[in-house]
């Protein structure tokens, strides 16, 4: 009903518009050739109101039937609308067209009668009221990347875990905006990737799919868009592809109770290198603004029954001690930011706090999962305004590692124990490491000196070295090159900083690197600065044994100790590519 009223003035002014005509035309007459405006031989006046025969419709379903009327423009009658029995619904009129939204209240069947003032015409139609539903909630997402990181990772297990059904639908095409989604609606594109949980925590992808076999493939209860996350804060790409949208999708659509909702994303991390982030000058804070104002107005323009504010909760989260810590590129979403994203989603769809949670997914510990929830409940409490986490701003930790610490370089599916370092570029990092009973050590890990990136599948696995590593840590790596491959520049080194060390202590430092796959030499060299400084290389093509390690080291005067990743002295690559899939600290 959110265009209820711009409606009522488009529709008064061309009949403003059609009577100013009909002046001028009279005028032009010859007076005996003036006959009265009132007049039926001047106007014409309907004598048939046409509404459906029926419509279903479930308990607390807000529906709109729009009457048509005969021989005119606009109904020239004044009427009325009547349900009987009355309690079973609420009615809400428009006066110049004479739709009325129904709003069902409980099971039943009622009659709506349509009746002109005068008595000359009426219609009526059945209204079935169905039982609230079946107790399956049904959400379809029409999206990309962003609705899977929100939606597919934990937002079924964070349901299950309280107790609801659910089932969801995401309609997958990387970065597609919704200039994309329009076009495809329209014109019934079978280009997507149709991921489906069902409700035992199945999920399914299916390729070559189109909105409308989406649509018919569930009775849904909620239909969600949302702008690709480049154009989020531009509100001028929302106008005409989300109202196009939606007219498709509800014109496709059977189920007449559907609520159709947005997906507020988030906004970029501070270091990201997409393209689309140059819309907001390359800042954090303009983009986050710009989201917020852009969907602010984006409501508007469709009946919007809610907008999920996950752009906040990543926000909010951001104002912990991790920082910019919940991206694994600079703007897809990390594990702890994707469980942050499905906490928010879950409050939204059932209007209940999320806090004490009892889902536990793989990789989060609780002081994690604990922050994310605070997270997600503040954006839904001031979905438009950062709230700052005050209670995590710190995390603790001494500054002196007493037992061996474990870091894991990839972007998902961090085993126990590990910790998770997820981002490859520059200002990102680990913000305190932990031990593996998930003690702080107060001593944190910064990127200094990007990589090129990462890949979560091209180490070796079944390995059999001293790390002990399960396969998820021995097939993820970070990587660079030392020479340009293909329009990427060479990268000399990567550079990791770890800060806060509070003893001259001394540890030793061991790393692992795997490239599968490959016959010549990919020899990274690992070198560590500290108090003094010292180097190791290792091959780590095909490997899936070895590891080097470096004793004695300590930090320097300021608590420092810096790795550089570079390219052995035997590498043979053409590119000169190097590696580092994960390492260990140990006090001596």
């Amino acid at each position: 009903m959110k265009n209820l009223t711009t409606n009522r003035l488009i529709k008064l002014a061309q009949f403003c518009f059609c009577v100013f005509l009909l002046i001028n035309f009279n005028s032009c007459t010859k007076e005996d050739d003036i006959t009265p405006l009132g007049s039926k031989e001047t106007l014409n006046v309907e004598t048939q109101a046409l509404v459906p025969d029926n419509v279903t419709l479930i308990s607390g379903c807000q529906h709109t039937i729009t009457p048509e009327f005969n021989s005119v423009i606009f109904a020239a009658r004044n009427y009325t609308w009547s349900a009987q029995p009355a309690e079973l619904v609420e009615l809400a009129v428009d006066p110049l067209t004479f739709a009325v939204t129904v709003q069902t209240i409980s099971e039943g069947n009622v009659t709506l009668t349509l009746e002109s003032d005068d008595g000359e015409v009426s219609a009526s139609v059945e209204v079935i009221i169905d039982d609230e539903n079946d107790g399956v909630l049904k959400i379809l997402a029409i999206g990309n990347s962003f609705s899977e990181d929100a939606l597919e990772a934990n937002f079924w297990g964070l349901a299950n875990a309280a107790g609801k059904q659910v089932v969801v639908g995401n309609m997958y095409v990387g970065s597609a905006n919704l200039d994309t989604h329009a076009a495809n609606a329209t014109s019934n594109s079978n280009s997507y990737s149709y991921r489906k949980i069902d409700l035992d925590g199945n999920r399914t992808v299916t390729s070559s799919f189109s909105i409308s076999e989406a649509i018919a493939d569930e009775d849904w209860d909620y239909i969600s868009f949302q702008q690709a996350s480049y154009e989020s804060g531009l509100f001028d790409t929302f106008i005409n592809p989300l109202q196009t949208l939606y007219n498709v999708v509800k014109g496709q659509n059977p189920n007449p109770c559907t609520k159709y909702i947005l997906h507020k994303t988030w906004a970029y991390a501070q270091n990201s290198t997409h393209s689309g982030f140059v819309n907001y000058n390359n800042d954090q804070t303009t983009m986050f603004n710009g989201i917020i104002e852009a969907y602010s107005q984006a409501e508007n323009l469709i009946p919007t029954a809610m907008v999920v504010p996950t752009a906040t909760a990543i926000q909010n989260a951001r104002t912990s001690f991790l920082g910019d810590g919940f991206t694994r590129d600079g703007y897809h979403l990390n594990d702890l930011g994707q469980y942050a994203a499905s906490c928010t989603w879950f409050e939204m769809m059932f209007g209940e706090s999320v806090i004490g949670n009892a889902y536990e997914p793989d990789g989060i510990l609780p002081y994690y999962k604990e922050l994310a929830q605070h997270a997600a409940h503040e954006a839904v409490l001031s979905p438009n305004e950062i709230t700052i986490l005050t209670d995590f701003a710190t995390a603790g930790g001494n500054g002196i590692i007493s037992e061996p610490v474990f870091i894991n370089f990839a972007s998902s599916g961090n085993p126990e124990g590990w910790n998770a370092y997820s981002s490859f570029l520059e200002g990102s990092g680990i913000a305190n490491i932990l031990y593996p009973s998930g003690g702080f050590t107060g001593v944190a890990a910064t990127t200094t000196a990007r990589f090129r990136g990462l890949n979560n599948t091209s180490g070796a696995s079944s390995t059999t070295t001293d790390l002990n590593m399960p396969d998820e840590v021995s097939r993820s790596n970070f990587y660079s090159h030392a020479l340009d491959w293909g329009s990427n520049p060479g990268l000399e080194e990567s550079v990791i900083e770890f800060t806060g060390f509070q003893s001259n202590d001394t540890y030793e430092l061991c790393f692992y690197g795997s490239r599968n796959g490959v016959s010549d030499n990919r020899d990274t060299k690992y070198t560590v600065v500290g108090a003094t400084e010292q180097s190791a290389t290792l091959d780590a093509a095909n490997n899936a044994t070895n590891t080097v390690c470096i004793s004695n080291v300590q930090p320097d005067a300021d608590g420092k100790i810096i790795l550089k990743v570079s390219s052995g002295d035997s590498n043979d690559n053409s590119n000169q590519f190097y590696y580092i899939n994960a390492m260990k600290i140990t006090p001596q």
